[in-house]
């Protein structure tokens, strides 16, 4: 078989195939579309380790360190590109009562003119290039840097695909907790997320403890979600 099996692989391909799954709930009609969410996370999860556990490795070839580059921006753009743009279409056109869920209002693409359904679709789409055009600009500024500098990179250009992790769950508790329809304010931040994305600015590489921080809020967030979605419901 071609390609790699690795230790050094598996985080990526977990996250890829975490990815493939939420993609999968939100497009059709087995699950609610909130459900992408715990995907999501998990994505955020096996990204904050994956580089560190391949570079424990010390005999990786230069073909299998190409070979992690691009399946992890492969993954990223599946579990952070394209997964939190499914989440929001499910949102619109979710129609099925979920009586194992909490009664979460969703503004539903049928009852709204073809203005409203082009536009937040394109908000969608948009969203998802956007995280195309950062992880590809990356992968080029980080296959220049490294033939003139050693070590990791320390700023970032544009705001890591891989915070939509933390930033749409964030708004799915909103959501829950305000008991209101925020399906509209979820489109908003596609948009705004997916600038950021793109923008110039630059964003500091968080040190192992901000790591940690971040994947305690994560770990915050998905607990929450559960207990909501499983204990308060029965």
């Amino acid at each position: 078989m071609i390609g790699f099996y690795d230790y050094t692989v598996i985080l990526t391909y977990l996250s890829m195939i975490s990815a493939t799954t939420g993609i999968m709930l939100c497009l059709n009609d087995i699950g609610h579309p909130y459900l992408g969410m715990f995907f999501l996370m998990f994505c955020g999860l096996c990204d904050a380790f994956d580089g560190k556990i391949a570079r424990t490795k010390k005999n990786r070839t230069e073909q299998m360190k190409k070979f992690g580059v691009q399946i992890d921006s492969l993954s990223d753009l599946a579990a952070f590109g394209i997964l939190p743009a499914c989440i929001g279409i499910a949102m619109l056109r979710s129609s099925i009562d979920f009586y194992n869920f909490p009664d979460i209002k969703f503004l539903h693409l049928a009852d709204k003119s073809a203005i409203i359904k082009i536009v937040l679709t394109g908000v969608a789409v948009l969203y998802a290039l956007a995280a195309l055009i950062r992880l590809a600009y990356f992968n080029v500024l980080e296959e220049e840097r490294s033939k003139t500098e050693k070590g990791e990179n320390k700023i970032f250009i544009g705001l890591p695909v891989t915070t939509a992790a933390l930033i749409f769950p964030t708004i799915l508790l909103i959501h829950i907790f305000c008991n209101a329809n925020l399906t509209l304010l979820y489109f908003i931040f596609l948009a705004i997320v997916g600038y950021l994305f793109i923008s110039r600015i630059q964003v500091k590489k968080p040190t192992l403890k901000g790591v940690l921080i971040m994947i305690s809020v994560g770990l915050l967030e998905a607990g929450i979600l559960a207990y909501i979605f499983i204990v308060m419901k029965n």
